[in-house]
């Protein structure tokens, strides 16, 4: 997956970046007119809407690109810290905000801009906030049991409402566009020399005609996690596309040589792999091949990783994901544990043995077989080493 934050750089040129993206913004903010208390309390008195034009403008340019850039697999949604919800806290602080900004004129982030280019009434509100954030931090035990009220988790509005991400773009964008239009009839009646005096009828129609042809877009645009799991969970797509095999016979020997360029990969579930798990697995369900966590592991070409279940058809389908989600060099057991545990750890003599092939065969097994459920014995007492956790990209206004 193509990373638009690269692992590459380190944390002091991640910082470095932030900085700049930092100055960019604040730039882009005074540009817009956000460092004008006048400007940004316009919107409540209906003579200036350029501050919820510019919100809608950059939520839905920002869910679009969210959208799609994670359809073709350059962006890990997974990666991006959702702030949690505290549903009371949220409520309180946010009339709060509201009325400073009505009374003050400012938000945080655009009291900052404006005490940038010397705005003394945006230097007071910074201070103002400044007080605020040291009383609050002090008087935090009395506020606690309503900031941490009612916590909901990390969650997202469509999820909450019901609906697919698809069809809440759609309606936000529509959303977006009616508010566009009633906001510039509203400033027109209210402000004759307002922003929306410049706007052309046609060039605006065709902007809303097209920005509404992208929701429908994005309407029918699958996520792309869903879209793959989908796609590998068809019986056609896994008869008809082939996966490398391993034998039991071919993994009991590399497991008891102790390969090192061999990875065994359980895809079941954490209760079966405590259970019982084989030297040097590790336990990555279906559904967690997308994680980070988990990409050193899977991306190392030279290591040949055999995926393995209760039965082969789970395997392959964990292996095709695999696949489309672009790593190599993957096989599957051949019958799963299934076949593994018969011939192997259980295995048994039938009938008469004749040939140099079938004698070799059984001093093998039988060989492998206390061999191997003595190294799962071993490896069962010892505690298992969880895989490092990749924080998640905090951040927010």
């Amino acid at each position: 997956m193509f990373p638009l934050v690269p692992d590459l750089i380190s944390d002091e040129l991640n910082l470095i970046v932030a900085l700049l993206i930092g100055i960019a913004f604040g730039f882009v903010l005074e540009q817009a007119g956000f460092s004008s208390s006048k400007k940004l309390a316009g919107v409540f008195y209906g003579y200036d809407f350029t501050v919820i034009r510019v919100f809608f403008t950059a939520g839905v340019t920002a869910m679009s690109g969210v959208i799609i850039l994670g359809y073709i697999g350059w962006l890990d949604t997974d990666f991006i810290y959702i702030n949690p919800t505290y549903l009371e806290g949220a409520i309180l602080g946010g009339v709060i905000m509201g009325f400073g900004f009505i009374i003050g004129g400012y938000c945080p982030g655009t009291s900052v801009c404006g005490a940038a280019i010397g705005k003394i009434d945006a230097m007071f509100f910074v201070g103002g906030g400044l007080i605020g954030v040291f009383l609050f931090a002090e008087g935090y035990p009395m506020f606690e049991n309503i900031y941490m009220a009612s916590f909901l988790g990390n969650i997202r509005i469509f999820n909450s409402l019901g609906m697919s991400q698809g069809v809440f773009a759609l309606l936000l964008i529509v959303v977006a566009v009616v508010t566009f239009i009633m906001t510039t009839k509203i400033e027109r009646k209210v402000n004759a020399e307002g922003p929306a005096k410049d706007f052309h009828p046609h060039s605006h129609r065709l902007a809303g005609t097209g920005i509404i042809l992208l929701g429908v877009v994005l309407l029918f645009l699958p996520d792309r996690k869903e879209r793959l799991v989908g796609k590998v969970s068809d019986e056609n797509f896994v008869q008809t596309h082939s996966v490398q095999t391993m034998t039991s016979d071919e993994l009991a020997f590399r497991i008891l040589d102790g390969d090192h360029r061999l990875q065994i990969v359980d895809v079941r579930d954490g209760k079966e792999f405590d259970s019982a798990s084989l030297p040097g697995a590790i336990n990555i369900k279906t559904g967690q091949l997308f994680q980070k966590e988990f990409t050193e592991i899977l991306g190392q070409k030279h290591r040949k990783k055999v995926f393995i279940a209760a039965d082969e058809h789970s395997e392959k389908i964990a292996a095709l994901l695999a696949q489309e989600i672009g790593y190599e060099n993957l096989c599957v057991l051949k019958g799963g544990l299934a076949e593994f545990t018969a011939s192997i750890l259980k295995y048994t003599k039938l009938g008469t043995i004749s040939t140099r092939e079938e004698i070799d065969t059984d001093r093998f097994r039988s060989k492998a077989s206390g061999a191997i459920a003595l190294l799962i014995k071993e490896s069962k007492n010892k505690p298992a080493k969880p895989a490092a956790l990749i924080k998640k990209v905090a951040g927010g206004c």
